[in-house]
Protein backbone atom coordinates (compact mmCIF):
# COMPACT_ATOMS: atom_id res chain seq x y z
CA UNK A 1 0.00 0.00 0.00
CA UNK A 2 1.25 3.26 -1.02
CA UNK A 3 1.10 6.47 1.06
CA UNK A 4 -1.75 8.75 0.20
CA UNK A 5 0.31 11.20 -1.12
CA UNK A 6 1.54 8.49 -3.87
CA UNK A 7 -2.08 7.02 -4.43
CA UNK A 8 -4.00 10.18 -5.32
CA UNK A 9 -0.93 11.33 -7.58
CA UNK A 10 -1.12 7.66 -9.17
CA UNK A 11 -4.90 8.05 -9.52
CA UNK A 12 -4.57 11.75 -10.63
CA UNK A 13 -1.90 10.42 -13.53
CA UNK A 14 -5.13 8.09 -14.71
CA UNK A 15 -7.37 10.48 -15.56
CA UNK A 16 -5.37 10.60 -18.66
CA UNK A 17 -6.36 9.04 -21.82
CA UNK A 18 -4.92 5.55 -22.09
CA UNK A 19 -2.95 5.76 -19.36
CA UNK A 20 -3.83 2.80 -16.73
CA UNK A 21 -2.66 1.18 -13.09
CA UNK A 22 0.62 0.26 -14.13
CA UNK A 23 1.78 3.52 -16.37
CA UNK A 24 0.18 5.47 -13.88
CA UNK A 25 2.51 4.19 -11.03
CA UNK A 26 5.82 4.32 -13.47
CA UNK A 27 4.79 7.78 -14.15
CA UNK A 28 4.50 8.92 -10.36
CA UNK A 29 7.99 6.98 -9.65
CA UNK A 30 9.27 9.04 -12.23
CA UNK A 31 7.90 12.60 -10.88
CA UNK A 32 9.47 11.23 -7.60
CA UNK A 33 12.41 11.54 -8.92
CA UNK A 34 12.98 14.19 -10.70
CA UNK A 35 14.68 17.52 -8.95
CA UNK A 36 12.18 20.04 -7.56
CA UNK A 37 12.94 22.31 -10.09
CA UNK A 38 11.50 19.99 -12.75
CA UNK A 39 8.28 19.52 -10.45
CA UNK A 40 7.77 23.30 -10.08
CA UNK A 41 8.02 23.84 -13.64
CA UNK A 42 5.97 20.73 -14.42
CA UNK A 43 3.37 21.98 -11.86
CA UNK A 44 3.68 25.74 -13.47
CA UNK A 45 2.77 24.61 -16.71
CA UNK A 46 0.14 22.45 -15.36
CA UNK A 47 -1.84 25.35 -13.74
CA UNK A 48 -1.19 28.07 -15.92
CA UNK A 49 -2.89 25.67 -19.37
CA UNK A 50 -5.48 25.83 -17.15
CA UNK A 51 -5.34 29.16 -15.82
CA UNK A 52 -4.25 31.23 -19.20
CA UNK A 53 -5.74 29.36 -22.22
CA UNK A 54 -9.43 30.46 -23.31
CA UNK A 55 -11.43 30.19 -26.39
CA UNK A 56 -10.82 32.60 -29.14
CA UNK A 57 -13.95 34.70 -29.13
CA UNK A 58 -13.52 34.63 -33.50
CA UNK A 59 -13.04 31.42 -33.85
CA UNK A 60 -12.86 29.25 -30.80
CA UNK A 61 -9.37 28.26 -30.83
CA UNK A 62 -7.25 28.24 -28.10
CA UNK A 63 -5.26 31.17 -27.14
CA UNK A 64 -3.81 32.88 -24.02
CA UNK A 65 -5.67 35.88 -25.86
CA UNK A 66 -8.89 36.79 -26.40
CA UNK A 67 -8.73 36.71 -30.24
CA UNK A 68 -5.91 33.47 -31.30
CA UNK A 69 -2.68 34.52 -33.61
CA UNK A 70 -4.57 33.03 -36.65
CA UNK A 71 -7.59 35.19 -36.32
CA UNK A 72 -5.33 38.60 -35.85
CA UNK A 73 -3.23 37.20 -38.81
CA UNK A 74 -3.87 40.08 -41.63
CA UNK A 75 -1.71 38.18 -43.93
CA UNK A 76 -4.01 34.88 -44.13
CA UNK A 77 -6.39 34.47 -47.28
CA UNK A 78 -9.56 35.83 -46.47
CA UNK A 79 -10.95 33.53 -49.08
CA UNK A 80 -10.50 30.21 -46.96
CA UNK A 81 -12.27 29.09 -43.60
CA UNK A 82 -11.36 25.51 -43.19
CA UNK A 83 -13.77 24.03 -40.29
CA UNK A 84 -11.89 21.33 -38.04
CA UNK A 85 -13.07 19.43 -35.01
CA UNK A 86 -10.65 20.95 -32.29
CA UNK A 87 -7.44 22.74 -31.68
CA UNK A 88 -5.05 20.20 -32.62
CA UNK A 89 -6.17 20.05 -35.88
CA UNK A 90 -5.69 23.47 -36.34
CA UNK A 91 -2.19 22.78 -35.71
CA UNK A 92 -1.77 19.19 -37.84
CA UNK A 93 -2.46 20.84 -41.00
CA UNK A 94 -0.38 24.24 -40.23
CA UNK A 95 2.43 21.98 -40.40
CA UNK A 96 1.75 21.29 -43.45
CA UNK A 97 1.89 24.48 -44.73
CA UNK A 98 -0.23 24.32 -47.66
CA UNK A 99 -3.21 26.15 -46.33
CA UNK A 100 -2.92 29.94 -45.43
CA UNK A 101 -6.68 30.79 -44.77
CA UNK A 102 -8.58 30.78 -41.27
CA UNK A 103 -10.08 28.46 -39.41
CA UNK A 104 -12.79 27.47 -37.43
CA UNK A 105 -12.86 25.14 -34.29
CA UNK A 106 -16.09 23.05 -33.41
CA UNK A 107 -14.68 21.53 -30.39
CA UNK A 108 -16.61 18.71 -30.90
CA UNK A 109 -19.12 17.07 -33.85
CA UNK A 110 -22.63 16.33 -34.07
CA UNK A 111 -23.59 12.71 -32.47
CA UNK A 112 -27.45 12.25 -31.42
CA UNK A 113 -26.56 8.82 -30.01
CA UNK A 114 -24.43 10.97 -27.64
CA UNK A 115 -27.18 13.99 -27.63
CA UNK A 116 -24.62 16.27 -29.19
CA UNK A 117 -26.72 18.29 -31.31
CA UNK A 118 -26.01 21.60 -33.86
CA UNK A 119 -26.23 23.85 -30.77
CA UNK A 120 -23.94 22.04 -28.33
CA UNK A 121 -21.03 22.51 -30.51
CA UNK A 122 -22.19 26.19 -31.27
CA UNK A 123 -22.87 25.39 -35.51
CA UNK A 124 -25.10 28.99 -35.09
CA UNK A 125 -21.95 30.55 -34.30
CA UNK A 126 -19.95 29.31 -37.82
CA UNK A 127 -23.07 29.87 -40.06
CA UNK A 128 -23.51 33.69 -38.73
CA UNK A 129 -19.99 33.99 -39.26
CA UNK A 130 -19.77 32.45 -42.78
CA UNK A 131 -23.09 34.55 -43.40
CA UNK A 132 -21.19 37.78 -42.06
CA UNK A 133 -17.83 37.34 -43.72
CA UNK A 134 -16.13 37.03 -47.17
CA UNK A 135 -15.44 33.60 -47.27
CA UNK A 136 -15.69 32.29 -51.20
CA UNK A 137 -14.78 28.81 -49.62
CA UNK A 138 -15.67 26.61 -46.62
CA UNK A 139 -13.24 23.61 -46.34
CA UNK A 140 -14.71 20.92 -43.60
CA UNK A 141 -11.84 18.80 -42.26
CA UNK A 142 -12.83 16.94 -39.62
CA UNK A 143 -12.58 13.05 -39.18
CA UNK A 144 -14.25 10.61 -41.68
CA UNK A 145 -16.42 8.83 -39.51
CA UNK A 146 -20.50 8.96 -39.05
CA UNK A 147 -20.10 12.09 -36.61
CA UNK A 148 -18.17 13.73 -39.43
CA UNK A 149 -19.95 13.16 -41.81
CA UNK A 150 -23.26 14.89 -40.03
CA UNK A 151 -21.68 17.49 -39.32
CA UNK A 152 -20.78 17.96 -42.61
CA UNK A 153 -24.07 17.66 -44.51
CA UNK A 154 -25.30 19.67 -42.02
CA UNK A 155 -23.31 22.46 -42.25
CA UNK A 156 -23.75 22.07 -46.06
CA UNK A 157 -27.40 22.14 -45.91
CA UNK A 158 -27.46 25.07 -44.05
CA UNK A 159 -25.17 27.04 -46.52
CA UNK A 160 -27.19 25.76 -49.12
CA UNK A 161 -28.07 28.37 -51.74
CA UNK A 162 -25.33 30.72 -50.16
CA UNK A 163 -23.04 32.05 -52.41
CA UNK A 164 -19.95 30.09 -50.65
CA UNK A 165 -18.54 26.84 -51.56
CA UNK A 166 -18.37 24.12 -49.13
CA UNK A 167 -15.93 21.36 -49.66
CA UNK A 168 -14.53 18.32 -47.93
CA UNK A 169 -11.22 16.76 -47.40
CA UNK A 170 -10.56 13.83 -50.28
CA UNK A 171 -10.99 10.63 -49.57
CA UNK A 172 -7.89 8.44 -48.27
CA UNK A 173 -7.86 9.00 -44.77
CA UNK A 174 -9.57 6.29 -42.96
CA UNK A 175 -12.90 5.94 -41.51
CA UNK A 176 -12.58 6.95 -38.12
CA UNK A 177 -9.00 8.42 -38.13
CA UNK A 178 -7.92 11.54 -35.62
CA UNK A 179 -6.76 14.43 -37.82
CA UNK A 180 -3.42 14.37 -35.58
CA UNK A 181 -2.64 10.72 -36.40
CA UNK A 182 -3.18 11.30 -40.53
CA UNK A 183 0.41 11.18 -42.42
CA UNK A 184 1.73 14.72 -43.66
CA UNK A 185 1.41 13.16 -47.58
CA UNK A 186 -1.83 11.59 -46.71
CA UNK A 187 -3.22 14.84 -45.50
CA UNK A 188 -2.04 17.28 -47.76
CA UNK A 189 -3.17 15.33 -50.67
CA UNK A 190 -6.71 15.25 -49.25
CA UNK A 191 -6.79 18.82 -49.40
CA UNK A 192 -5.28 19.20 -52.66
CA UNK A 193 -8.23 17.25 -53.81
CA UNK A 194 -11.11 18.27 -51.66
CA UNK A 195 -14.32 17.97 -52.76
CA UNK A 196 -17.96 20.21 -53.72
CA UNK A 197 -20.14 19.56 -51.07
CA UNK A 198 -22.66 21.91 -52.63
CA UNK A 199 -23.20 19.79 -55.83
Amino acid sequence: MYPKSISNLIEALKYFPGVGDKSAERMAFHILGMDQIQTDFLADCIKNAKTKIKHCKICNNISEDDICPFCSDTLRNPDYLCVVEDPKSVISIEKLGIYHGYYHVLNGLISTLDGVNPENIKLDKLIKRINEGTFKEVIIAVKPCLEGEMTALYINSVLSGSKVIVTRLASGIPMGADMEYIDPMTLEKAFDNRKNLSN
